[in-house]
């Protein structure tokens, strides 16, 4: 496990392996809660085991302060077809409310931004619920755009199946 030593004292970031498993699963069901979303949340170890680690469809950065996990990102590579690059889209961000306040949120950002320009991305994407105002006013501190003038769509459960079964009539 390489540790990567972060400008805040005390503050590491690392990759997550297989063996983080659980501790996954524990920050997507805080962070769930978090946003009154945790009866939404069906992942289990083994989904996240296949999803992560198997198919590596996507990819986690564990914070760690003073050898404690107290934060995670999980993010994935997209598409622009219009910048014709990859991008990054951030599927989540969480810093237990514990140790909020320190910047350790802003380094993990900081670390995707530069993981995103070394890996030749057009851009670093994510949303944030219209109600998390302390999120937003982050986020715009640091130079995020909200996209306004974008709808996000969503197609999922029987939505989803009678949408693929259209393929096969």
């Amino acid at each position: 496990m390489k540790l990567i030593d972060t400008k805040l004292k005390g503050f590491k970031l690392r990759f997550a392996e297989e063996k983080d498993i659980s501790l996954v699963l524990e920050f997507v069901k805080e962070l769930a809660e978090y946003e009154n979303l945790l009866d939404e949340v069906v992942a289990t170890e083994e989904i996240l085991r296949e999803s992560l680690f198997i198919r590596k469809a996507a990819e986690v950065i564990i914070g760690e302060y003073e050898g404690k996990p107290v934060g995670f990102a999980l993010f994935f590579h997209n598409f622009s077809t219009f910048l014709g690059q990859p991008g990054l889209y951030l599927e989540d961000l969480y810093i237990r409310p514990e140790v909020r306040g320190k910047g350790f949120g802003k380094i993990i950002l900081s670390f995707l931004a530069k993981l995103a320009v070394e890996r030749n991305c057009g851009r670093l994407e994510w949303w944030c619920l219209d109600w998390n105002e302390p999120s937003i006013k982050f986020y715009k501190q640091l130079g995020a755009i909200p996209m306004d003038e974008w709808t996000t769509y969503r197609v999922h459960d029987e939505a989803l199946d009678n949408l693929a079964k259209e393929f096969d009539d």
